[in-house]
């Protein structure tokens, strides 16, 4: 949490420093490699000076259960972004945090009755290109992943109840380096 506070002073900071540039573009974006499994995934990239953009966006998976697995997942990010040419424009890497819950099935569970419920803090890295496709309109390709610092309670679903498998007293912890963001950004500039 203290991480997180500090990271997002840094980031006020740095949109203050940047204030006396003349102008700050805004896109709202939307990724579109999620849409076709109805996963929603929204985020607005400010500019705040000719190389660096700090970017919020939110995932929504409202999926209580897909082909027979939990996949219900809430998350959002705040990144930091540099630009190798400009703003919006071609190669950058970017720095984020971000928090989520969930209520899905991990990958060495899927179709069993066992699913896990929690919440996790993410810190990584992305590395991405953007381009403009028409007037105002961009794409951005993106792949991100690092730190994934999550706790959870894992459950079986025994009718008409769910019951603890996993044994452990309060919260199960587990850290791992996983890819965590990705897809193809829409962006609209709106400023």
């Amino acid at each position: 949490m203290i991480k997180n506070l500090l990271f997002a002073a840094l980031l006020l900071s740095a949109v203050n420093f940047s204030a006396q540039e003349n102008e700050h573009a805004l896109y709202i974006k939307g990724n579109a490699l999620l849409l076709p499994v109805l996963i929603t995934n929204i985020g607005l990239e400010y500019q705040l000076s000719p190389k660096y953009t700090l970017q919020a966006d939110g995932l929504i998976s409202p999926w209580k259960s897909f082909s027979g697995n939990h996949a219900q997942v809430y998350m959002g990010h705040l990144e930091g972004r540099y630009y190798f040419k400009e703003a919006f424009n071609k190669w950058y890497v970017g720095a984020n945090a971000g928090f989520g819950v969930f209520d899905l099935t991990k990958w060495n569970y899927a179709d069993t009755n066992k699913f896990q419920r929690g919440f996790t803090f993410m810190f990584g890295a992305t590395v991405g290109y953007q381009f403009q496709w028409k007037e105002n309109w961009n794409i951005d390709l993106f792949l991100g992943g690092g730190s994934v610092q999550s706790q959870y309670h894992g459950y079986e679903d025994v009718p008409p109840n769910w019951i603890r498998y996993d044994g452990a007293a309060g919260w199960n912890k587990s850290g791992e380096f996983l890819p965590y963001r990705g897809g193809i950004m829409i962006a609209y500039k709106i400023k």
